[in-house]
This record gives C-alpha cells, sequence and structure tokens, in this order.
C-alpha cells in the first residue's frame, strides 16, 4: 500500500474528530446558554373611552284589572319612547321588547295572594355609538318617574336591570401596539437585570402574552393574572392592560 493511500483513511479520520469536537462544543455553548437566561414581564396600558352604549329601560305596572293595566304600560311605553326622542335618540338606536303579564293568582299551590292580581312589564332597549347622548339623557330619567313611570323595580328584573353598561371595542385596532410596547418594556426591564449581572440581553428563549383586561378607568386594583375582562361596563372610561412574559438569554 502506498503512502497516499495510507493518507486519506488518516486524513478522514482527522477531519472526523474536528467535526464531532466541533459539534459538541456547540452543544455544550447551547446548554450553557439554556442554563443562562432572565424571565421578565412586560407591562402595557391605555385609557380608552368607551364606544358603545347599551341601555335597559324596564318598566312595569299592577293592577287587578289586565285591561286597565295593560293600557296603562303602553301609556309607560309611549312615555319612554317619547322621552327617547327628546333627548335626540334615534329610533335606529331603539328597540322594543314584547310585553309579559304575571297573573300573581295562577299558582294555584299559594296560599297567599299579592294586592294586585296581574303585572305587566315592558322594556325599552337602547344601543348607540353615541356614548355622550346616552350619558346625558341617564341623567334625566327622573323626569320619567315624574311621569309615573316605574323604571326597572321589582325583584323580576334581575339585578343591574335599567343601569347603562358602556363597551369599549376597539380591542383589535390597539393589540398589536400594546403587544410591541409590552415586548419593549420586557427587554428594558431585562436589560437593567443583565446590567446588574454583568451580562448582556440575547435572544428570545421563550415568550407568552397575558390576556387582555378590560376594567373601569377608576378600578385602582390590578386584575387577577389571567383574569377576564370587566363585565359590570358602568365607567365610561376604561383601562386596557396586558402583561407579557419573555425568557431572554444572558450572554458574557
Amino acid at each position: 500500500m502506498t503512502s497516499k493511500q495510507l493518507a486519506y483513511p488518516s486524513l478522514i479520520l482527522a477531519l472526523g474528530l474536528v467535526l464531532g469536537a466541533w459539534i459538541l462544543g456547540s452543544k455544550i455553548r447551547d446548554i450553557r446558554m439554556a442554563d443562562h437566561y432572565v424571565s421578565v414581564r412586560g407591562l402595557a396600558e391605555r385609557a380608552v373611552k368607551s364606544d358603545l352604549a347599551i341601555w335597559p329601560l324596564p318598566f312595569r305596572e299592577a293592577g287587578n284589572d289586565l285591561k286597565a293595566t295593560f293600557a296603562k304600560s303602553e301609556e309607560d311605553r309611549q312615555a319612554v319612547l317619547d322621552f327617547l326622542s327628546q333627548q335626540g335618540i334615534p329610533n335606529s338606536d331603539i328597540t322594543v321588547g314584547q310585553p309579559s303579564v304575571i297573573d300573581t293568582q295562577a299558582n294555584e299551590f299559594g296560599n297567599s295572594h299579592p294586592p294586585n292580581r296581574f303585572i305587566v312589564q315592558q322594556q325599552v332597549s337602547v344601543r348607540s355609538t353615541n356614548v355622550d347622548q346616552v350619558a346625558a339623557a341617564v341623567q334625566k330619567t327622573r323626569e320619567l318617574v315624574g311621569r309615573g313611570v316605574v323604571l326597572g323595580a321589582g325583584q323580576n328584573y334581575g339585578p343591574g336591570s335599567g343601569s347603562v353598561s358602556y363597551v369599549f371595542t376597539g380591542l383589535n385596532a390597539i393589540k398589536p401596539e400594546m403587544i410591541t410596547e409590552a415586548t419593549r418594556n420586557a427587554r428594558a426591564a431585562a436589560e437593567r437585570f443583565a446590567a446588574d449581572a454583568g451580562s448582556k440581553v440575547g435572544t428570545i428563549r421563550q415568550a407568552s402574552q397575558g390576556l387582555f383586561t378590560i376594567t373601569s378607568a377608576d378600578n385602582t386594583s390590578a386584575p387577577a393574572e389571567g383574569g377576564m375582562p370587566d363585565l359590570s361596563g358602568g365607567s365610561m372610561m376604561k383601562k386596557v392592560r396586558v402583561v407579557t412574559t419573555i425568557d431572554y438569554y444572558l450572554e458574557k
């Protein structure tokens, strides 16, 4: 066997050793990088104004004569519609529900009966993007009470009946900017930590976006981790909040 033929296997073996050493070194470097990272959170908040108002106006009448009680309920309905028209709320923003009648003596198992046999309930609802107009109208509902309209009274209406709810529907439009801001704040926190540790911030190891939460602007307490949006809707001004959690590698 010639010297040239003997040199080929030696060359291949040497190349294999070099390649194996390089791969091993790369793996060790990856393991060391995985051991050195920092987990930080970035917060972004925005104060926004609601762009939708939902206002149910339930009312009821009670009496022993069904025909007369229903007639009075119809007068109440017209009074509510007239009131809303006077406040400049267009008919396109108004929905009139179907009346319901309760016969308090229909329960054959009851031993005692209330003083009025029939209760007629109706509801007029407003759904408007003109939140300022609705807010102004809400402040004048005592005019309806002065006309004898019983608004939102009684246990059959449920909690919150008659109160206006303000909703912010533009979340999708501000999501990208808020995520960018939260990510930027997270990196700034990582850089401060890295500076104290004598390191530099490297690439992202892992990232997760928290839930967007919408609460009343006057709610000073932060929502719970992963909490749901505030559904009370009593405040026109809202606070939108998102927290991102990001792991950054630390480099020497």
